[in-house]
């Protein structure tokens, strides 16, 4: 039975690299949309199988287009430092100071590091 991953965290996605993927540019805990706006979340449902059920190509990731806002203050919003002091209403692209992810490993210490490598 084929399977599909719904996610909002593209590089996340990437790097785990599931058979087949829908991504929707969403906050982190609301991969199936806003609460209680169900037609949103049957709208993003609906293009995600779709999306899915055209997927050839294992590791394939597809985007639903499905956005939780225009503005994507949202995303200033969710990172650890949040909202800047300054007034910074999380609108502009260019403030983004979340860290990129890494497509190797990082490990938190040196033992984590070794207990990943004897556990693989």
């Amino acid at each position: 039975m084929p399977t599909l991953s719904l996610t909002s965290a593209y590089s996340i996605t990437a790097s785990a690299n599931p058979p087949r993927a829908a991504f929707s540019d969403l906050p982190l805990g609301n991969t199936a949309g806003r609460p209680h706006e169900p037609e949103f979340q049957r709208e993003l449902l609906r293009r995600a199988l779709q999306a899915g059920a055209a997927i050839e190509e294992p590791g394939t990731i597809v985007e639903t287009g499905m956005r939780w806002d225009d503005t994507q203050a949202w995303k200033r919003r969710a990172t650890s430092t949040g909202v800047s002091r300054d007034g910074d209403d999380g609108t502009d692209p260019s403030r983004d100071d979340r860290n990129e992810r890494h497509e190797t490993p990082q490990y938190q210490d040196e033992a984590d590091r070794l207990a990943a490598e004897a556990a693989s």
